[in-house]
């Protein structure tokens, strides 16, 4: 329960747990948190064996590869590998998250994931590093000469958000729209006014979604969900006392037609995102649907 759940040892000893579980059973000893951190160090241990068993009759893998930073700004490595079974079955194995308190180059993340792949004796078996395409990251790979491939679908929404940089007139609607949502996302009183509009309007209550740098796709779920509530937002913000300038028709038309240019990066971001099939193959057929999908916007406009 502990590791499928993701609960804190600290569970054993929170009152509410120990009562229920003394109803269940009151003959049963529950461990302390130092037993049940032992517990679930063996049953990772017990993981690896079979993963590394696993891994073993594989002939080739692939890795992936990415920088984490924790909400405490603590920075990880996080490395995957990817292989096909027996069964032609697609698997994954989380090799390692590791804290990374180095500097970011290409030497330190080089040895980090030499010292992994040796761990799990796979360092004759990688064909391929994806990874995104920082110089670093690049670099790496070289250093570990391993085939080194940019991340299709982090491509794609990092050639999004550079051409929405690059258009003042869309970066003044998505600044409108961020504040709009910001407003309701931090303002208790605006929350509330926004779940009785929708309450009144017989809508369903949904909370607006906000634009994260690091998030794929989360400009156009920001975008996708103002424009869905755009009558329940702007009736929320003529009942409340806000200087916040609200978005007008002509930003909603120019909102409903940045919804159909970025749908097939969507799309294809999802497709890409595959982990129980290999995506590689979709590659080329979905840049081939973008662009055909982009040339039929521009001649709509």
């Amino acid at each position: 329960m502990v590791i499928k759940d993701s609960q804190p040892f600290s569970l054993v000893e929170d009152e509410g747990f120990r009562g229920l579980i003394h109803a269940l059973d009151p003959s049963y000893i529950i461990p302390n948190r130092q037993a049940l951190k032992k517990m679930v160090a063996l049953k990772y241990e017990e993981a690896k064996r079979k993963a590394k068993a696993e891994m073993e009759k594989a002939t080739a893998v692939s890795l992936t590869s990415d920088m984490w930073t924790s909400i405490n700004t603590d920075a990880y490595l996080a490395i995957t590998c990817h292989y096909i079974d027996d069964s032609d079955k697609m698997n994954t194995v989380l090799l390692d998250v590791e804290k990374f308190p180095d500097r970011h180059t290409a030497e330190n993340m080089a040895l980090v994931k030499k010292n992994v792949m040796m761990e799990w004796a796979i360092k004759d078996k990688v064909k391929c590093l994806v990874t995104d395409a920082a110089a670093n990251m690049i670099a790496c790979a070289k250093i570990l000469q391993v085939r080194h491939s940019v991340c299709i679908a982090h491509a794609l929404n990092t050639m999004v958000k550079k051409s929405f940089d690059q258009v003042p007139a869309l970066c003044d609607i998505r600044n409108k729209a961020k504040k709009v949502v910001t407003y309701f996302r931090s303002s208790t009183s605006a929350k509330e006014m926004l779940t009785q509009v929708q309450k009144e309007m017989n809508r369903p209550a949904r909370k607006l979604v906000n634009d994260v740098e690091t998030r794929w796709n989360s400009t156009l779920h920001m975008l996708q969900r103002l424009h869905e509530e755009r009558q329940t937002v702007g009736a929320s913000l003529a009942s409340l006392k806000t200087d916040l300038a609200p978005l007008h028709a002509q930003d909603y038309e120019a909102i409903q037609q940045i919804l159909c240019v970025l749908a097939p990066f969507h799309q294809a971001t999802v497709e890409l995102s595959e982990e129980k099939r290999v995506s590689g193959s979709k590659v080329i057929p979905l840049l081939k649907m973008i662009h055909h999908s982009l040339l039929g916007e521009q001649n709509r406009y």
